[in-house]
């Protein structure tokens, strides 16, 4: 599988010059299968890029999931331009969060007075599907899904194929159990021995004193989880706002250091916009 980038950022889209390294955009992630199938996760700023590229690739039919309906992982949905052509179709994945079907979520972001142009004005053909509790295929690509700890809540999701995993937890609170959420011990039996981890590290320790139970964790509990869980890739996710790329570079020469003493064998990186990983 192909693993793409298209936004890393949380909460809200940032821009200017102390954010071109990792980028500004909230998340979106592309995934390629070895059929080529296309599999996007969360319709983020980012997906407007994505957009644009599959336009002219050509391609007009993809799969969408979804974490959760948190403003920053669907505001990009009304800028992906391929919901404007008959041809596209989509199938579209996730739970009902916060009791409302797939389409209510994703059709709110257009809903007056937030968008000038209605959801109605969608001329692609899409279908909706509900993944919360049990694993799906998409062709090759498994996919197996579990509640993260966050308020509303939100799903995290491992995508396995021809023995390589993914597993994606972004938005997720390793140290407070919100309703729904699962324990610690959930998410590191979830991400064992997995061939790539991308995990919400959105604080660092001080910060988290004073944002504890909003449904994100501190870089540090993101490494411990990954070192914990044995994989062989970390990907630091979901980078705050008013991070620069220069204390996003602290941050993972940090936990870099931290694996050095721990003695074992674990890549550890941020995820920018742009980023490709092959498994």
């Amino acid at each position: 599988m192909i693993i793409r980038c298209w936004g890393a950022r949380g909460s809200i889209p940032v821009s200017g010059p102390e954010y071109v390294k990792y980028g500004g955009d909230t998340t979106c992630v592309e995934i390629r299968t070895r059929e080529d199938e296309i599999i996007i996760i969360d319709a983020g700023s980012g997906i407007r890029k994505l957009g644009n590229k599959l336009l002219a690739e050509g391609r007009i039919q993809y799969h969408m999931i979804f974490t959760h309906s948190h403003w920053d992982h669907i505001l990009g949905f009304p800028f992906f331009k391929p919901i404007y052509r008959k041809e596209t179709s989509i199938r579209m994945f996730g739970c009902p969060f916060t009791q409302e079907s797939i389409k209510k979520m994703i059709s709110k972001v257009m809903a007056p007075p937030n968008f000038p142009v209605d959801f109605e004005n969608v001329q692609a053909d899409i279908s909706y599907h509900e993944a919360c509790a049990d694993s799906f295929s998409i062709k090759s690509m498994k996919v197996m899904p579990i509640l993260t700890s966050h308020p509303n809540p939100g799903i995290g999701y491992k995508f396995i194929e021809d023995g390589k995993s993914f597993v994606f937890l972004t938005d997720n609170e390793l140290t407070f159990q919100h309703p729904g959420g699962l324990s610690y011990q959930d998410y590191m039996k979830f991400s064992s021995q997995a061939d790539l981890l991308i995990h919400d590290s959105e604080y660092t320790e001080e910060e988290y004193k004073t944002k504890k139970t909003w449904g994100h964790s501190t870089y540090k509990d993101a490494l411990k989880l990954a070192l914990d869980a044995g994989v062989k890739k970390f990907g630091l996710f979901h980078h705050n706002q008013e991070r620069t790329d220069a204390g996003v570079d602290e941050i993972v020469q940090e936990c870099r250091q931290i694996i050095r003493n721990h003695k074992v064998s674990l890549e550890c990186f941020a995820v920018y916009e742009g980023m490709e990983i092959s498994l």
